[in-house]
């Protein structure tokens, strides 16, 4: 495993936005039948999905998230030095869509922007990125956006995958703080479960060929396999145990999974965060998302201790210990035509 403890970085803000357009139990039903999307919905948890229009790409989602979390901290868009994109749905195969960012938000030219192609582990690996290079800066200010218009890469007649994939963007705001409480990371892969869950068409390799796929007779094995070994080494790393956080922030693949998980590892119902029923898996959103439905405004009157764990695709898996402390926002939006708050 890859353990990492990183001093002196503070989370500052989480804004997650979610596309207007929204899928639930009906729509499936009128597209596999009333028994089939019965049966999807009790085994998930899913009940309905937010989903993106045809023209609206991620970074659509991500701006006014942006903004929100620039203009609620009181952030000069010229103050922000680092970018970070972490997507599996970019704009473009190129330029990067964080350095399309750039310059949709205004962000002075001296700052760094790139984007990470992972998916639902992304999210801890993206926050691990991020702290790092602020460390070794000494100094500065990072938008981490994390998100997947999963949507547009899935077959909808495919009933293993189109049930369950919503679509959401996240913007969380990271700044070097002296005495800020530690981040400790862990993190792995296997790419031998490249098979196992995988859109094969759209790269060079298969310019034109199948959709996305999904074992999750696999997935569901991976997971129980590789994550609670990996929350326990951290934990053990960290000389902490699962009582020491006030809430456990799984990604949202599916309600038995994370209650699964959430029992292998000890959680308690209370520290449990489940968010998925009105969101689907929304890939590396889903974390972000989940903090922002249901801990916002927790997060910002009081401090929190999460233990944040992402797995999924690659196979890749991360597990993050932060702490939220009074966040300057933590909220989720619905980008209708007023773009209106509807949580934190």
């Amino acid at each position: 495993m890859a353990l990492a403890h990183i001093e002196g970085i503070a989370v500052r803000g989480i804004v997650t936005a979610l596309p207007a357009g929204v899928e639930d139990v009906t729509d499936v039903a009128a597209r596999f039948g009333s028994d089939i999307a019965g049966r999807i919905a009790t085994a998930t948890g899913i009940r309905r999905r937010h989903i993106a229009a045809p023209d609206q790409c991620m970074s659509d989602l991500a701006v006014p998230a942006a903004r929100d979390v620039l203009d609620s901290l009181g952030w000069a868009p010229d103050s922000v030095d680092l970018l970070i994109t972490v997507t599996q749905t970019p704009d473009h195969p190129l330029p990067a869509t964080a350095c399309l960012l750039q310059s949709r938000l205004g962000l002075g030219r001296h700052c760094a922007a790139f984007d990470v192609g992972l998916g639902c582990s992304g999210y801890v690996y993206g926050l691990w990125l991020a702290a790092s290079l602020l460390a070794s800066m000494g100094r500065g200010r990072a938008l981490l956006v994390a998100g997947d218009t999963t949507s547009r890469t899935l077959d909808p007649t495919d009933r293993a995958v189109a049930p369950l994939f919503g679509d959401a963007a996240s913007v969380t705001a990271l700044e070097h703080v002296a005495g800020a409480a530690p981040m400790i990371f862990n993190l792995g892969s296997d790419g031998a479960g490249a098979p196992y869950l995988i859109q094969a068409g759209g790269g060079t390799r298969q310019p034109d060929g199948p959709k996305l796929f999904m074992d999750g007779t696999q997935v569901f094995a991976f997971t129980l396999r590789e994550v609670p070994r990996a929350i326990t080494a951290t934990l053990d790393s960290a000389g902490l145990t699962i009582r020491d956080f006030d809430h456990v922030v799984l990604h949202q693949a599916n309600e038995m999974m994370v209650r699964r998980l959430g029992q292998k590892i000890g959680a308690t119902a209370s520290q449990l965060v489940l968010a998925l029923a009105d969101r689907g898996n929304t890939s590396s959103a889903s974390i972000p998302l989940a903090i922002t439905d249901s801990l916002g405004e927790a997060a910002q009157v009081g401090c929190l201790k999460l233990l944040l764990s992402g797995f999924g695709v690659g196979w890749s898996w991360g597990t993050a210990i932060i702490t939220a402390d009074h966040l300057g926002v933590c909220r989720t939006l619905v980008l209708d035509a007023a773009t209106v708050p509807v949580s934190g």
